[in-house]
């Protein structure tokens, strides 16, 4: 047995290996299925009808992933890791063969409720388990690799999709899961070892409860407000109160609670605030990107839908290729001047996307992800680190779990404000003009820009170097 406290030269690092590929296939899985069905929902909808009730496809399985990460996070500090990830891996399998079985819309959105439910536990864990596993010098690597996955497998989503849908059938989408997960659980069963204390703490089930409501319905009135009903709506008028109103509640009942599920010292730590607001913008940021490039290519430069998600794929190619540099980085100058260099590259690809017009080349906005890409492997992994460094063993899962609900988040707030920009300029939803779309997408890219320099501020608010707690890998956590 190998501890995580082992040194570079002890020689388990295939056992290790095996651990790390099975968060990387996790990973994968649940970043695939966030965008995996875009290119195949007039084929669902086709076979299962439903069409104006497509987008909850979406919503709820992202709504589903945002509210249960804090509660995973908060267990898996009471219980350990393993148990938490190996559960959502079950539950992300299992709404994944409902889904592929699925008879209607109605059934098929819930079950992708099912699978948000597994991805939100796997999604924080996947860092934790790096956390605890590898030390703060390993996981300049490793996070590079975790990145990679995840911005590689959302952009290439949108291709597998179309492949499934127009060669063999749609259910594939989602039935091609149930091998992948089977692995991945697998080798987490048999190479990853966990020797640390079950709390006897009890759960704080009422704080869980007003969490995922509060949150829930937060997050519902952003991602569906302006789609689904109107932004002055009684709907989005009750979401937004009821919910603010719940989590008021929450506030109240976790700062009484011995076992809170989001402790308040949450918001105190000046290094967890920087990093979960980096995180929030990146979410925005990302998902702007993805969603508007390849609309902006395909109605405004008159690509094919190939070359438009070609285009945007320049963000997850510079990604992962910085992701990896900014291990060196900041282990050479600290996690403040790598975070800083990362959102100035972010700000500047931003700002480069306000000479996209009508006439650019597709290389240029290719270009100007590729920029993007860049800075946000610079800027997010750091800063996820250097948060984790700020944690022992029993508070890094609920340290992890703030900055993925911040990203999650971030999502859905970049999709309200995002919406609301380019449908104020359009007449005609169903037809918008180039021109129009050419305006709109153009506001986009300035909102951006204004989310880019909020990120670079709260970069140079991180701490310059880590503390004690990081130095080695804990030793709670083994490779077997």
């Amino acid at each position: 047995m190998a501890t995580g406290t082992a040194s570079p030269a002890v020689g388990f690092r295939s056992e290790r290996g095996a651990i790390l590929a099975s968060l990387m296939l996790a990973t994968g899985l649940i970043a695939l299925d966030s965008t995996i069905i875009a290119t195949a929902v007039l084929t669902i909808t086709d076979s299962l009808g439903g069409f104006a009730m497509f987008p909850w496809l979406f919503s709820l399985y992202l709504l589903a992933q945002a509210v249960t990460v804090p509660i995973y996070g908060k267990l898996a500090d009471m219980v350990g890791r393993k148990p938490v990830i190996l559960f959502g891996i079950v539950a992300f399998a299992l709404g994944s063969l409902l889904c592929g079985l699925a008879t209607s819309m109605v059934a098929l959105i819930v079950f992708r409720a099912i699978q948000g439910i597994g991805a939100g536990a796997i999604q924080p864990m996947t860092m934790v388990i790096a956390g605890d596993l590898y030390t703060l010098t390993e996981r300049a690597r490793v996070q590079g690799y975790l990145a990679g996955v995840w911005a590689s497998s959302a952009v290439l989503g949108p291709l597998l999709g179309g492949v499934f849908a127009d060669h063999l059938s749609w259910r594939w989408i989602f039935l091609i899961n149930l091998p992948l997960c089977a692995v991945a659980g697998w080798m987490l069963v048999r190479h990853f070892t966990e020797s640390a204390v079950r709390g006897t703490q009890r759960i704080d089930y009422l704080g869980a409860v007003l969490l995922t409501v509060g949150a829930g319905g937060l997050i519902l009135a952003l991602l569906e407000g302006g789609q689904a009903w109107a932004w002055t709506s009684p709907v989005s008028l009750v979401l937004f109160a009821g919910s603010l109103a719940v989590l008021v509640a929450f506030t109240v009942t976790q700062a009484r609670s011995a076992n809170p599920i989001l402790p308040l010292w949450i918001f105190t730590r000046r290094v967890v605030i920087a990093s979960s607001t980096v995180s929030l913008i990146v979410g925005a940021v990302v998902l702007g990107l993805t969603s508007y490039v390849p609309t902006f290519a395909q109605g405004v430069l008159g690509t094919s839908a190939l070359i438009a998600g070609l285009t945007v794929g320049g963000l997850s190619l510079g990604w992962p290729l910085a992701a990896t540099l900014s291990g060196k980085l900041y282990l050479r100058c600290g996690f403040r001047v790598t975070a800083v260099i990362g959102g100035a590259l972010v700000t500047v690809g931003c700002a480069t996307t306000l000479w996209i017009g009508p006439q650019a080349g597709v290389w240029q906005v290719a270009a100007s992800c590729f920029l993007i890409g860049a800075g946000m492997g610079l800027v997010a992994s750091p800063t996820l680190i250097a948060a984790q460094a700020s944690a022992p063993w029993h508070e890094r899962g609920v340290v992890t779990s703030a900055n993925m609900f911040a990203r999650s988040l971030g999502s859905a707030v970049g999709v309200a404000v995002f919406g609301a920009i380019v449908n104020a300029g359009i007449r005609n939803p169903d037809h918008p003009t180039a021109g129009e779309l050419a305006h709109g997408i153009h506001l986009v890219f300035l909102a951006m820009l204004a989310m880019a320099v909020i990120m670079l501020i709260a970069a140079a608010t991180m701490p310059g170097r880590a503390d004690h707690h990081d130095s080695v890998a804990d030793d709670r956590t083994t490779a077997t």
